[in-house]
């Protein structure tokens, strides 16, 4: 399968934005090329100068640029025309977010791999977390727990905004034997980083049947029996069978990294797997919808305990 490299031309100022919005058009795979990063590092670090090789100099140079991998198949123009459409609502009236142009190349597979990887390092997380590829080669000294991760295009790798506000509540409420729920689970990031900070055991759900596989081999990957660990594909919103059948268990923790309109709908009958003392954390929510999303909550039977915000995200931890 070959991929086609879009670069989008903006700003540091751009770059949140058109991440967002890529974010929300389900694109979580992004690179990031910011030029006064680069020039800043070097203006502090002289002594570099001369290890930095003309290839990276001339690669750096010029625009911040947030750069995209996609399938070169049917849907490609069409996913195109939606960044372009999306890239001309934002509001850049005075031009702080660039040009906000698009760039296309085409790149062979083995390609995309090395793409991903140069790009992809060790990244801490709140005060405990820290995640790593599968294949950083380099030693790294470090306290924090280890989750490894073999990143992909459809399910992300657990750096943005939403996950990382998810795992920083996670280590305010694991503490060792919880039960954990985790909806919408997409690759089990939350789900698995719960048994790594001491959960006994986790049901990740999603209604993509493809999380399945992923969720499984990243916990392998992680080294956890899958004794403590089930994956479930399903719509509990719609399938009541299979809301029942979660029920039957109560949860210490249960997550939802989703979209605000389905925390909501979630928000009526979420109560139902928490066991008396269990807290509900909710995230994914675009700043523009927290109130409606707090509307939604103060209608329920759970009181809102803790707000994290970050990078225009929120996240909402809950109790009974």
């Amino acid at each position: 399968m070959d991929w086609i490299k879009v670069t989008i031309f903006t700003s540091k100022n751009g770059i949140e934005p058109v991440c967002d919005m890529l974010y929300d058009m389900g694109i979580t795979g992004t690179q990031i090329e910011d030029e006064s990063d680069f020039t800043e590092f070097l203006e502090k670090n002289t002594q570099f100068w001369d290890y930095v090789d003309d290839e990276l100099m001339n690669e750096k140079k010029g625009e911040t640029r947030v750069i995209i991998y996609l399938e070169d198949n049917e849907s490609f123009s069409d996913t195109v025309s939606g960044i372009k459409s999306a890239l001309s609502s934002l509001d850049n009236a005075d031009g702080e977010m660039g040009r906000l142009e698009i760039e296309l190349e085409n790149l062979k597979s083995e390609d995309w791999e090395n793409n991903w990887k140069k790009y992809f390092k060790p990244t801490e997380i709140g005060n405990k977390i820290l995640i790593m590829p599968e294949w950083y080669d380099d030693e790294i000294k470090t306290d924090r727990t280890i989750f490894t991760v073999n990143p992909g295009m459809t399910f992300g790798s657990g750096t943005h905004h939403s996950t990382k506000l998810c795992i920083e509540h996670l280590e305010n409420h694991i503490s060792g034997g919880e039960k954990v729920l985790d909806i919408g689970c997409g690759s089990g990031i939350l789900s698995i980083i719960s048994l790594l900070l001491g959960a006994d055991s986790a049901l990740a759900l999603d209604v993509d049947e493809n999380c399945i596989h992923t969720a499984y081999e990243n916990l392998e990957m992680n080294g956890i029996a899958r004794d403590r660990y089930t994956v479930l594909a399903g719509n509990i919103l719609s399938d009541d069978s299979l809301k029942e059948k979660i029920a039957e268990e109560k949860y210490d923790v249960v997550l939802a990294n989703i979209v605000a309109d389905v925390i909501i709908a979630l928000s009526e009958f979420a109560h139902i797997f928490l066991k008396e003392n269990g807290v509900f954390i909710v995230s994914g929510i675009i700043e523009e919808r927290k109130n409606d999303v707090l509307s939604a909550i103060e209608k329920s039977k759970f009181i809102v305990s803790d707000i994290k915000e970050k990078g225009g995200w929120v996240s909402i931890v809950c109790k009974l």
